[in-house]
């Protein structure tokens, strides 16, 4: 007899449960997220259980990471690609993990990657560094914001995040209070830049030759720098598990999620499906492209006369994607004859 186990998962508490063959319940029940308890659990089931499922939440890592280690083979469940029947009178914890193993048991559960254990702190620092960016941008946007308001005067980013020069602090040496607020923002500014640019160095250090190779080729992307790179690489992944460019491109969310039918819209699909990180990838590099290289900007402002200036910046995005994958694909550098002909 098989045995098929699911896992639905909180950030505190799972709840388990396993059905046989025939889809029967054989066990159920709320377990802590304790790896003791779990695999206490599952111990008396392990020689019948074909396959268990885990819901792919926040925290799935652990729980993945465990339950691999014992040999159990584990399946991540793709939470935006199951269908409930929308009519349950009544849904909880155990049916929710009794669907996802009656899913196992039919072999028809949507399936998410299981991102390579070793591979995942790199990722990680990465997205801490997005983090920090973007906790750095809104203290640069409220700063000038108040040297605007206050002075009439408009200071850019760049600036503002140097380094070796203070240009902040002395405009508001007449005004105690306001020095203080430039000060602390600025002090503030500073210190992120410096976590940044310390993840940064270690990120690239980090990388493993066989990826670096792959990270090397995407730099020939316009746009596309150091860090982009590192972030395209490390949020793909093995480029082969997307077997055509479209899946790649829906998956950096640059392909729309209109519902369309007979020429008119009838609604949208769930447009954050997909990797996000890859989604902000791709659209700085089309900023940063549409900036700087000639070629591109042409590109850009051919498409922006026809249409508008955000719709002109989206297919620019999808432009990118669509090369970045070939370039990773078939190890080969960016050639703009192929994507602007």
């Amino acid at each position: 007899m098989s045995l098929y186990a699911a896992f639905d998962l909180h950030a505190n508490n799972s709840y388990l449960a396993i059905v046989d063959d025939g889809g029967k319940c054989i066990f159920k029940r709320k377990l802590m997220n304790e790896p003791g308890s779990i695999l206490k659990m599952l111990r008396p089931y392990r020689d019948e259980i074909s396959g268990i499922a885990v819901e792919s939440t926040f925290n799935w890592y652990w729980l993945v990471d465990l339950l691999m280690d014992e040999g159990y083979k584990t399946h991540l469940a793709n939470p935006s690609a199951i269908q409930k029947y929308k009519g349950l009178k009544h849904n909880d914890d155990k049916s929710d993990a009794l669907w996802l193993a009656d899913l196992l048991r039919l072999n028809i559960l949507p399936e998410g990657y299981i991102y390579p254990r070793r591979q995942r702190p790199l990722r990680d620092l990465l997205r801490k560094r997005s983090h920090l960016v973007k906790l750095r941008t809104s203290l640069i946007l409220s700063l000038q914001n108040i040297i605007t308001r206050n002075y009439g005067l408009r200071i850019g980013g760049n600036e503002i995040k140097l380094l070796t020069k203070d240009t902040v602090t002395p405009l508001f040496e007449q005004h105690s209070a306001l020095e203080l607020s430039g000060k602390v923002s600025k002090e503030t500014i500073d210190y992120l830049t410096r976590q940044i640019n310390r993840i940064e160095r270690e990120a690239e250090k980090a990388m493993d030759p066989p990826e670096l190779h792959k990270y090397e080729y995407l730099k020939t992307i316009p746009g596309v720098g150091k860090i982009l790179s590192l972030t395209i690489t490390l949020e793909t992944g093995p480029i082969e598990r997307f077997p055509k460019v479209g899946s790649f491109s829906s998956y950096c969310r640059k392909v729309p999620a209109n519902w369309i039918s007979n020429g008119k819209k009838k609604g949208s699909g769930n447009k954050k499906n997909g990797n996000r990180y890859l989604a902000w990838s791709f659209s700085e590099a089309a900023e940063f492209a549409r900036r700087n290289d000639p070629t591109t900007r042409k590109y850009y402002n051919r498409k922006a006369s026809k249409t508008d200036a955000m719709v002109a910046r989206a297919t620019l995005a999808h432009k990118l994607s669509r090369a970045a994958y070939y370039i990773m694909r078939d190890q080969v550098p960016f050639d703009a004859n192929k994507l602007f002909a």
